[in-house]
C-alpha cells in the first residue's frame, strides 16, 4: 500500500513559482448586526450617490439594491443567516431616505418615505427574496456537509 502525505495548506505568499494567485471571493465573517450595518450603510451609501448623479431614481435605487441584498446574504456568518432577510427590507428603508424626496419638515419627510416604500414594495420583495433564497441554500448546503459521512483515514 502506498502512503499518503498529509495535505499542507499554504499561506498565499508561499505560493509555487509561476503558479498564478487564486482570486476567491471574501469569507463570510460578518455577524448578524455587521451584516444589517453593512446593508443600512450600503443602501444609504447608494441612495445618497443615486440623489446626487441620477436625480432620486427609484429604479436605479432597487436594481443597485438587488445586489447590496446579495452581498449581505453571502458574506454573512454561518450561523446568523437567518438575519439577512430580516436586516435587508431595514436596509431598504434606511437607504430610501434620501431618495424619497420629501419636504415640509417631519411629518413630509415621514409621508415620503412611506410612499416610496408602498409604491415600489416590488423592489423591496424581490431584494429580500433573492437574499432568503441565498441563505436557504447556504443552509441547505451547510446541512449536506454535516449529513455526509466521513472517511476513515
Amino acid at each position: 500500500m502506498e502512503r499518503y502525505k498529509a495535505r499542507t495548506v499554504r499561506h498565499p505568499a508561499e505560493r509555487a513559482p509561476g503558479q498564478p494567485p487564486v482570486r476567491r471571493l471574501p469569507r463570510p465573517r460578518l455577524t448578524g448586526l455587521g451584516g444589517g450595518l453593512f446593508a443600512c450603510a450600503a443602501m444609504f451609501l447608494v441612495g445618497g450617490l443615486d440623489w446626487l448623479l441620477f436625480d432620486a431614481s427609484l429604479f436605479v435605487y432597487g436594481l443597485f439594491f438587488l445586489p447590496v441584498a446579495a452581498a449581505t446574504a453571502l458574506w454573512v456568518r454561518p450561523a446568523d443567516l437567518i438575519t439577512a432577510p430580516i436586516s435587508v427590507p431595514i436596509a431598504f428603508a434606511a437607504g430610501a431616505w434620501p431618495v424619497s424626496g420629501g419636504s415640509g419638515g417631519f411629518a413630509g419627510e415621514v409621508m415620503a418615505l412611506v410612499s416610496v416604500l408602498s409604491l415600489h414594495a416590488g423592489w423591496l420583495y424581490a431584494g429580500t427574496l433573492v437574499a432568503a433564497l441565498i441563505a436557504v441554500v447556504r443552509k441547505a448546503v451547510l446541512i449536506g456537509r454535516r449529513r455526509m459521512p466521513r472517511r476513515v483515514a
